[in-house]
């Protein structure tokens, strides 16, 4: 029995595997006739020369720093390469073309051509949902990423496949169906040596529950649940043919993981090599291409004549922590009730905008809503209440944000280790003093000296971040002017949308577009 079974089931899986390469063959001819209806559908004409890039990006229409990066990816490409299709694989059903594209000109600015722009709705969203997923929630999602760009072939395969959003386990669907070149930008590592070391000191956080780091069993089997999950990361990572980086932080990261080995999962997966790959990347390390921000028209608003706002700019997700910016402001109007008195014009307020994307981003702000309440931030010191001391501003129009940007005196993060921080940049580029988390990319790449002076502010705690913030509104006027000067020059100089473009045109996926034709002997 034991023999058989032996002799079995590597039959089996050998069966499995045809039967698999048989379907993939079978979607790769009929996706001629997929190519072909886009291609008339955007009133081009249809021919092989036409290249079709796709972006695989979820959440293409929720607004934030990650959605600037893709719009303005795509528009470059419209620009100097007039030639290829973008086809944007996103789970905004809700949405139509016409109404995602006017909402990009609304928030962002950016003018996108439809004539290259093709979009693929995705109906299984729901699958790379973290409410999806209450327990293992990144190997869920990362697996729900699998089946959702399994949809997203099926519908159409292009000729280069680009992750925006963070979806790496999706690379081994898309070269096994599509045969084609895969790369991605990557925000922030699904999984980080810093996460598992947070789970080794059983350190409560956003991604490791108080369940868990209370108790030393759970945390040992979490650590050995991120191992594996570690693992087979780093071999998603190793299948891209290119991969851009947002910071220092990230690239770090990620090479970090590239270069990721375990000798007892390697032994175990020794059979896998027998496989045949369509591409042999060898991807030892990741480009850094800062995003682009909007450095230009937020450049143009005056350094003086601020009012005392303390601006936040960032989506309503978890880990964007906008609860210790609330607590914060708490703490900053008990240790220095000056910062209280609206009788002498010096009264400070909070103001958080940020996109929501669902039902549970909806709730945190709710939440927030509340803590404010709660803690009597509004009314605390004062004679009488004001009901406007903390403002909620929920995907506000672009203009609105501007708006705000233009006259803020202040501009906070408290992410913990925030990958890159492009509000932090818009921050600085429009004059507003920045106070961010003295970790990631607003500590190592943005918030920096300039010309050997500071240009804003680090802290770790809501105690610390009160103490930030009183040290930027004591400052004197010439003293404040120049920090404002510092970080706006700053901004402007390193992390501009041109910036962006020639790092992203210089980080080789052009190459697998159109890859460079063989040199003739003859020649």
């Amino acid at each position: 029995m034991g023999v058989a079974t032996f002799l079995i089931l590597p039959l089996i899986l050998f069966v499995t595997w045809v039967l698999i390469s048989f379907y993939a063959q079978n979607l790769r001819v009929a996706n001629r006739q997929r190519r072909s209806l886009v291609l008339e559908g955007l009133g081009l004409p249809v021919n092989l020369t036409t290249r079709l890039v796709g972006f695989f990006h979820p959440y293409c229409n929720a607004g934030g720093g990650g959605e600037r990066v893709l719009w303005t990816a795509i528009a470059s490409i419209q620009r100097k390469e007039p030639d290829i299709v973008s086809v944007v694989y996103s789970g905004d059903t809700d949405a139509s073309k016409s109404e995602i594209i006017d909402k990009v000109k609304a928030r962002f600015g950016i003018t996108l051509d439809p004539s290259t722009l093709h979009f693929v709705f995705l109906d299984s969203r729901r699958m790379v949902e973290d409410s999806t997923w209450p327990h293992f929630t990144i190997l869920g999602q990362s697996l729900g990423s699998m089946y959702l760009v399994w949809e997203a072939m099926n519908k159409l395969i292009p000729d280069l496949y680009i992750d925006t959003m963070g979806y790496a386990f999706t690379f081994h669907v898309v070269t096994f169906l599509g045969r084609i070149p895969v790369g991605a930008y990557v925000h922030y590592p699904t999984i980080s040596t810093d996460m598992l070391l947070r789970v080794k000191s059983r350190k409560r956080w956003h991604t490791n529950a108080i369940t868990v780091s209370s108790s030393s069993i759970l945390s040992k089997g979490k650590l050995l649940y991120y191992r594996v999950f570690m693992y087979y990361y780093a071999r998603s990572l190793r299948t891209a043919q290119f991969l851009m980086a947002n910071s220092s932080w990230t690239k770090n990261h990620v090479d970090a993981i590239l270069q990721h080995a375990d000798p007892l999962l390697d032994a175990l997966h020794m059979p896998l090599l027998l496989i045949p790959q369509p591409h042999k990347a060898g991807l030892e390390s990741a480009e850094i291409v800062y995003p682009p921000c909007d450095t230009h028209e937020v450049a143009t608003f005056p350094l003086e004549g601020r009012e005392r706002v303390i601006l936040s700019v960032a989506q309503f997700r978890p880990e964007k922590d906008h609860e210790t910016q609330v607590r914060a402001f708490e703490h900053l109007l008990k240790a220095h009730p000056e910062h209280s008195q609206s009788v002498t014009g010096s009264e400070v307020k909070l103001v958080l905008i940020g996109g929501s994307r669902n039902t549970g981003d909806a709730a945190r702000v709710e939440g927030l809503r509340q803590l404010a309440k709660e803690l009597g931030i509004e009314f605390i010191y004062l004679s009488v209440i004001t009901q406007d001391r903390v403002h909620f501003i929920v995907n506000a129009p672009y203009p609105d944000m501007l708006q705000w940007l233009s006259k803020a005196s202040i501009g906070m993060n408290t992410m913990v280790d925030e990958h890159f921080g492009i509000n932090v940049v818009e921050y600085m580029a429009a004059g507003v003093i920045p106070v961010v988390h003295a970790s990631g990319g607003p500590l190592k790449d943005i918030v920096v000296p300039y010309n050997g002076e500071p240009t804003g502010y680090h802290a770790e705690s809501p105690e610390s971040f009160a103490e930030a913030l009183h040290l930027a509104l004591s400052l004197g006027p010439g003293e404040e002017l120049a920090m404002r000067q510092r970080a706006r020059a700053w901004a402007i100089q390193r992390f501009s949308e041109e910036e962006f473009e020639v790092g992203w045109h210089k980080s080789g996926w052009r190459d697998w577009v159109f890859p460079p034709a063989p040199v003739s002997l003859s020649q």
